[in-house]
C-alpha cells in the first residue's frame, strides 16, 4: 500500500473501530434485521465495522469491496473466521469491469459515480475532498452473488452514489435491506426506491448519518419515504434507508 493509501485506511479504522458505544448501537439497529445464521451481503464493505456488528449478531457474511487497500484490512480483521468471505470486487448492474475514482486521504467516498464526484465539487460539507486516483476493477451483480452464494435475509448497500447502479443487478426481491443515500445525490435514492419498488412491496425507514436509530416509529411506504428524502436538509448530509419485504410481486 502506498503512504496516502495506508493513511487513508488507518483514518477510517480509527473512525469506525474507535466507539464502543457507537457499535452497541449499531448492533441493536442490525438485530431487528439479522438473525443467527442468517447470510449477509455487504456491499462497499470498506474496512468492516458492519461486517464485524453482523459477525457480532451471527450471522455469515459475504464482505465486497473494490479497493485493495481496505479489502486487505478486512481479510486481515477476520482472518481465519470461515463465516467471513471478502470478495474484492465492486457491484454493478452487469459484470464486467468499471473505473473507480478513488479518494486516498478518505476512501470511504471513494465511487464509481462520475456524478457523485460533480455533485460533491463546491457542496457545503464536502469542502476539501478529492478524488485524486482511479482503478479499473472487476464488477459482479446481486443475481451473480445471489447464484453463487444464496439469497441474503440482509443486503447492506454503501457504494457512494452507485447504489441504483447496484440494485438495478437485482432482479427478484430479498427480504431486507438498507442502501446509503446523501443530500448531494438525493436522485440516486429516489431510484432505489423505484427499484425496489418494482420488485416487491416494500416499507420503508431511514436512520440519518451514524445515529443507528431509525427515524419513524413505524416504517413507512414508498410515497411518503420519498417526499421524507425530497424534503431533507441539506445538512443532513447522508444515512441509510432500510427496506424490508411485504410482499412480491
Amino acid at each position: 500500500m502506498s503512504g496516502p493509501a495506508l493513511q487513508g485506511v488507518f483514518r477510517s479504522l480509527r473512525l469506525y473501530y474507535g466507539d464502543p458505544a457507537r457499535q452497541t448501537a449499531m448492533d441493536a439497529l442490525y438485530a431487528r434485521f439479522v438473525k443467527p445464521g442468517n447470510l449477509v451481503f455487504d456491499i462497499g464493505a470498506h474496512v468492516g465495522d458492519r461486517v464485524s456488528s453482523f459477525r457480532r449478531l451471527g450471522a455469515r457474511v459475504i464482505a465486497v469491496e473494490p479497493q485493495p487497500a481496505p479489502a486487505r484490512a478486512l481479510r486481515l480483521i477476520h482472518r481465519g473466521d470461515r463465516s467471513v468471505e471478502v470478495l474484492q470486487a465492486a457491484v454493478a448492474d452487469r459484470p464486467g469491469t468499471l473505473t473507480l475514482r478513488v479518494n486516498r486521504a478518505n476512501p470511504t467516498v471513494s465511487t464509481a459515480s462520475d456524478a457523485f464526484v460533480a455533485a460533491a465539487a463546491g457542496a457545503a460539507g464536502w469542502e476539501g475532498q478529492t478524488w485524486d486516483g482511479a482503478l479499473t476493477v472487476e464488477a459482479t451483480t446481486l443475481d451473480a452473488l445471489v447464484a453463487r452464494f444464496g439469497a441474503p435475509a440482509f443486503l447492506k448497500i454503501d457504494v457512494e452514489g452507485f447504489e441504483d447502479r447496484v440494485l438495478a443487478g437485482l432482479t427478484h426481491p430479498l427480504p431486507a435491506l438498507s442502501f446509503e443515500f446523501t443530500t448531494i445525490a438525493r436522485a440516486v435514492a429516489l431510484r432505489c426506491i423505484a427499484r425496489l419498488s418494482a420488485l416487491g412491496d416494500y416499507r420503508f425507514n431511514l436512520a440519518i448519518g451514524e445515529s443507528q436509530k431509525l427515524n419513524e416509529a413505524e416504517p413507512v411506504g414508498a410515497a411518503s419515504m420519498v417526499a421524507l428524502l425530497s424534503t431533507l436538509p441539506h445538512e443532513v448530509n447522508s444515512g441509510d434507508v432500510y427496506a424490508t419485504l411485504t410482499s412480491e410481486k
